[in-house]
């Protein structure tokens, strides 16, 4: 039998000046959502923001204080993708490192350190029909071939090395 967990509480969004000593500071934990639809072709948003402003990217996002990973995936469904996923609905593809030059900020003193927790999950043509993803991370969105992924200047590095390892 598992002992109880210890809810402690979730905290919002931090203040702007305090989300930059976090990211000055310490490592971030993440969750990156490797979406996949009944093709195999893999959703791909262009970023609105930094890091890797402007470049294709997998949707996801920080897992916050206090967060249960399986709550922050949810959430991650959730506000990335505008679907409801349980725990059951993907399996846990690795932990990956991203390291970028720049950070959401105006300041380019320091950079962004990331610690990901990759997922894959596939949609079904059903949760596809006529569905609009978010577009708060994203300016739009499209589907890539992993080969094509792999071959396009834009996407990201960071997602080229989900469809690198050996």
């Amino acid at each position: 039998m598992n002992p109880p967990r210890l809810q402690l509480p979730v905290l919002g969004h931090l203040p702007e000046l305090q989300w930059a000593q976090v990211v000055r500071l310490a490592p971030l934990v993440s969750i990156d959502l490797i979406v996949t639809n009944p093709d195999g072709e893999v959703l791909l948003g262009k970023r609105l923001n930094r890091p890797a402003k402007d470049g294709w990217f997998v949707p996801g996002g920080v897992v916050r204080k206090g967060e249960h990973l399986e709550s922050a995936f949810t959430r991650q469904c959730e506000t990335e993708l505008g679907l409801s996923f349980s725990g059951r609905h993907h399996y846990f593809d690795g932990v990956y490192e991203h390291h970028y030059p720049d950070n959401f900020s105006e300041d380019a003193s320091f950079g962004t350190h990331y610690v990901v927790l990759a997922h894959r999950l596939s949609l079904s043509a059903q949760q596809l029909a006529s569905h609009q993803f978010p577009n708060a991370q994203h300016g739009r969105y499209t589907w890539m071939s992993p080969a094509q992924l792999l071959a396009h200047p834009d996407v990201h590095l960071h997602v080229k090395d989900y469809f690198q390892r050996a």
